[in-house]
């Protein structure tokens, strides 16, 4: 059967931009975005395009921040989707490479975050699960330092997003992709657990980090919405949010400690 035509709306760098400035990108601000390339519509130039769209919405004072996560990277006994025979577990922790920021690739989080990953310039940070690519004359200011066992709290990227005045774009996806709540679990009562990686110098190692989870972030981003000034509207066939990561977190610390279980009940449930 031939191809079917594909469906509007055409999207370009030049509607990229001029949408994301009428929706308020601001020249010279850090943008932290999590993208959906699919939700855009027909986009001439793909990934690319949507970067560059991004960058001159941005201005060459401005930096673009995105998720470039290595969940694979990760203890294969925990991997669900798909799960691997317990008999490969030791032999994949033995065999599996160590995180090198320049030639990893990113997970789960998009082609957008891989383009910008590989793009001229980009500064990528250290945490070997949860790090994060930025583009722009605040990239190091933002990537730099990520402490190896904090994958999401204070010594991370989002921290310096918050401290910095950065903004959220949710490109087409929802709020279970908005990295800023994660700080908040940080700053709520949470469990601590092992967490499994390959050392950098070879072998396996488990590090203790906060236990993290995006279970609950589109309710918690419903609530978020109805409570707070969020920026509405599209981009391309996108439905776009534009926030402060200030916002975002300072909401979830809040709401976390009044609909999430405290670490002690978690580990200790009553009888």
């Amino acid at each position: 059967m031939p191809t079917p035509p594909p469906t509007g709306p055409l999207v370009t760098r030049d509607t990229l931009r001029a949408e994301l400035r009428a929706l308020g990108v601001k020249p010279g601000e850090i943008l932290l975005v999590h993208s959906s390339l699919s939700s855009l519509g027909w986009v001439c130039g793909g990934a690319v395009a949507v970067v560059q769209g991004l960058l001159d919405a941005l201005g060459p004072d401005g930096t673009l921040v995105v998720p470039t996560h290595s969940t694979h990277l990760t203890d294969p006994a925990t991997w669900r989707n798909p799960p691997v025979p317990e008999e490969w577990w030791e032999r994949i922790r033995a065999a599996m490479p160590a995180y090198d920021p320049l030639i990893t690739r990113s997970l789960g989080v998009g082609v957008v975050p891989e383009t910008v990953r590989t793009w001229p310039g980009a500064l990528r940070s250290a945490h070997p699960h949860t790090s994060f690519a930025a583009l722009g004359p605040r990239a190091a200011d933002i990537v730099d330092a990520h402490a190896q066992d904090c994958r999401l709290g204070e010594r991370s990227p989002l921290a310096r997003l918050e401290e910095r005045g950065a903004r959220v774009l949710l490109l087409g996806t929802g709020y279970d992709t908005c990295t800023s709540f994660h700080l908040a679990e940080y700053r709520t009562p949470a469990p601590l657990v092992g967490v499994g990686r390959p050392a950098p110098g070879g072998g396996w190692e488990t590090v203790t980090e906060v236990s993290v989870s995006s279970d609950r972030f589109d309710e918690l981003g419903h609530d978020f919405e109805r409570d707070r000034p969020v920026v509405r509207g599209e981009v391309g066939a996108a439905d776009v949010r534009l926030f402060p990561v200030r916002d975002a977190v300072a909401y979830a610390e809040r709401w976390l400690a009044l609909h999430r279980p405290r670490a002690e009940e978690i580990l200790h449930p009553p009888a």
